[in-house]
């Protein structure tokens, strides 16, 4: 039977953050701000800055990264991801946006599962399935700390999601860490313990746009080392076959515009798990966008085996935004690092069960840089 991991090995000492990262208490008072609080409990957010001037705000309902402030090839700072200016909105109006998704994320095809012989019913969410693990992590408020690795700025945050949330059996004990390092990447470690055997697949789900003012996504040019998909059902829940992506409109091994294909594609654009062509667990870089009007570059470094690409299909045209800004469909896409989802229902997919005394653990390195 197969197991997780109990640590993945990474292969570069920098990046092990959690184990050396020690928590801080001499922050300036403006990197915490009260942003507002739900049933009587104070929300935050928390600013880390680097020495160029790169900001993250994070805050501690749903582990959220809310705005990252990356520079252009003016030197002109612009927020890369969509977002709210309010918690009411993030509450009210919730399209994941920056979230942390557990303690599965994606879908789960029948909202159910069965482990060492036993069968689990999970809370139904969308078409009888359940989507996100019914936004447990993501709807909740995390404990906070500062921390500091080798001079960079950190966020730890933690949650417990106790036994049988939604239908899961097991009390997890998750932890999200974010640094942001000098050379302006944003690196997210996720962490997972369990008291009983469950599955956990956590992710971060960001909308990225590299032009700073969110016009369509249509000029972004991406490459991912991936040369094979997830095929998906009509309720785009996995089925077990793995396609190859060559010759077809959903080929993005070699640089492609985004807008080339995106209205040629069922669902409204991209929404497809890609598998990367790495071996597992190893941390590589392994996808690259480029967007010529900021002169942006991302490039994603991940442990996982896949990603989930998004391009924003449903979000409704007038979506009022961060800054007054008006979002709508392709005003972002997201690239949710991922373990395949549906995994529990399909025994050839990489397992996703977490057991007592093993340890989850990923990593996801967006760097962001300027063309040359």
């Amino acid at each position: 039977m197969k197991t997780r991991i109990l640590i993945h090995s990474v292969g570069i000492v920098l990046l092990m953050l959690c184990s050396s990262c020690m928590p801080t208490s001499n922050k300036t008072k403006d990197a915490v701000e009260t942003w507002g609080q739900i049933d009587g409990t104070p929300v935050h957010l928390y600013t880390l800055t680097n020495s160029n001037g790169a900001k993250a705000i994070i805050s501690d309902y749903g582990a959220t990264l809310k705005s990252l402030l990356m520079p252009d090839k003016q030197g002109k700072m612009g927020d890369v991801v969509l977002g709210y200016d309010t918690l009411e909105s993030y509450i009210k109006q919730h399209y994941c946006f920056g979230a942390t998704i557990g303690r599965v994320a994606n879908r789960i095809k029948d909202a159910k599962f069965t482990l060492d012989g036993k069968e689990y019913q999970l809370t139904q969410t969308e078409n009888g399935n359940i989507s996100h693990s019914n936004n447990d992590f993501d709807t909740h408020i995390w404990e906070a700390s500062f921390i500091k690795e080798k001079g960079d700025e950190g966020l730890r945050l933690t949650y417990t999601s106790p036994d049988m949330t939604d239908g899961f059996p097991g009390t997890v004990m998750a932890q999200v860490t974010y640094i942001l390092t000098a050379n302006n990447a944003l690196q997210i470690q996720f962490e997972a313990t369990t008291d009983k055997p469950t599955l956990v697949n956590m992710t971060h789900h960001s909308y990225f746009n590299l032009t700073g003012d969110y016009t369509k996504i249509y000029d972004h040019l991406i490459r991912m080392k991936a040369t094979h998909v997830l095929a998906i059902d009509d309720e785009i829940v996995p089925t077990g076959e793995i396609k190859p992506t060559k010759g077809t409109i959903d080929d993005l091994a070699q640089e492609t515009k985004i807008g080339e294909n995106i209205h040629k594609m069922d669902y409204h654009g991209y929404h497809y798990c890609y598998v990367f062509d790495k071996p597992a667990h190893q941390l590589e870089p392994v996808i690259f966008v480029t967007e010529p009007k900021s002169g942006r570059t991302l490039t994603v470094s991940t442990t996982q085996p896949g990603v989930q690409f998004y391009t924003s299909n449903a979000i409704p045209e007038g979506t009022k935004g961060k800054y007054g800004k008006i979002y709508g469909r392709h005003s972002a896409f997201c690239l949710e690092t991922e373990d395949f989802p549906n995994a529990a229902n399909i025994p050839s997919f990489p397992s996703t069960v977490l057991r007592p005394g093993q340890k989850y653990h990923e990593t996801v390195i967006y760097q962001f840089g300027l063309m040359q």
